[in-house]
């Protein structure tokens, strides 16, 4: 008998495993199920689960870019641990040194910090370690006549953007909630140019519960929707105003949207009727400039 033709015995792991599988394929199956039957039973748009953010901070982060290093070197709010430079990007930062004088400085050449932040970071020769800002409560809100408010606006590429648009046209505060936000990052301070040491961002754990109180304090709060709403240029001149958007795609949260003042959409007059949300939020700050009463 020619003993290479038999099959091997099936081992105990094999059993083991085929088991396994078999279980996993119950449960799926019964999940799929299971879905199937509620979408049946109701008419309800249905979205997926928003990935919930993590919220803790590392006790130090990087943060690169000409324009970024060069505001957080200038904040005195911003604590400064270290400057990775190449002697071209000292130059370049255009900033006296010794205005930091506990900051330990450490000449690098360029591919050293590109293995410190990734080769796609644009770090133009200078990173700088610091420690993370604490984010602001609602009490510490300065007297400001224009805000912007997200509604679990979750990509950092998006927020450092909108900050810096809320930066450049004069927004007083950017108001988070403490969930379903990003955390201070390089990517998110890269995005905003700076604006991460200028504006004031607080954060919040009820984004409803703000709106009211910020209707008591004389804010007119206005919800971005493409849907049920007003076109933005016809929203009736303020004393403030607070600016509320929500993520790409789901848009304000039901609750987000009832307690709003009002809902007001940006027609495009193109094809294309919708823009990013940070595009959207530069065009909704510049129009409400022109409604604030002076």
């Amino acid at each position: 008998m020619d003993m290479s033709k038999k099959t091997p015995p099936k081992t105990m792991s094999d059993e083991h495993n085929s088991h396994h599988a078999e279980k996993r394929r119950a449960r799926r199956d019964a999940f799929q199920n299971a879905n199937r039957n509620i979408q049946s039973n109701t008419n309800e748009k249905r979205y997926p689960r928003r990935p919930n953010v993590a919220r803790d901070n590392t006790d130090k982060l990087y943060l690169y870019g000409l324009h970024t290093v060069r505001q957080a070197l200038a904040n005195q709010n911003r604590k400064k641990l270290r400057l990775y430079a190449t002697k071209n990007g000292i130059l370049r930062l255009e900033f006296d040194l010794m205005d930091a004088p506990d900051m330990e400085i450490i000449e690098k050449l360029p591919k050293e910090l590109d293995r410190m932040v990734g080769s796609d970071a644009i770090h133009q020769g200078t990173i700088l370690e610091v420690a993370p800002i604490p984010t602001k409560q609602l009490c510490d809100l300065k007297d400001c006549n224009l805000l912007l408010l997200l509604d679990q606006v979750t990509d950092p590429h998006n927020v450092g953007a909108i900050m810096r648009s809320a930066v450049a046209l004069g927004a007083g505060a950017l108001i988070t909630t403490s969930r379903y936000s990003p955390v201070e990052s390089g990517v998110l301070a890269k995005s905003a140019s700076g604006a991460l040491d200028i504006i004031d961002h607080i954060e919040v754990k009820n984004l409803s519960d703000t709106l009211e109180t910020l209707h008591k304090s004389g804010f007119f709060t206005v919800g971005l929707d493409s849907e049920e709403a007003i076109p933005f240029e016809d929203i009736k001149p303020q004393s403030k105003i607070a600016l509320v958007l929500g993520a790409e795609g789901k848009g304000l949260r039901q609750k987000t949207r009832d307690t709003c003042n009002q809902l007001a959409k940006l027609d495009m007059p193109g094809e294309i009727k919708s823009l990013n949300v940070s595009n959207a939020a530069a065009l909704a700050l510049y129009i409400s400039r022109q409604k604030l009463i002076k």
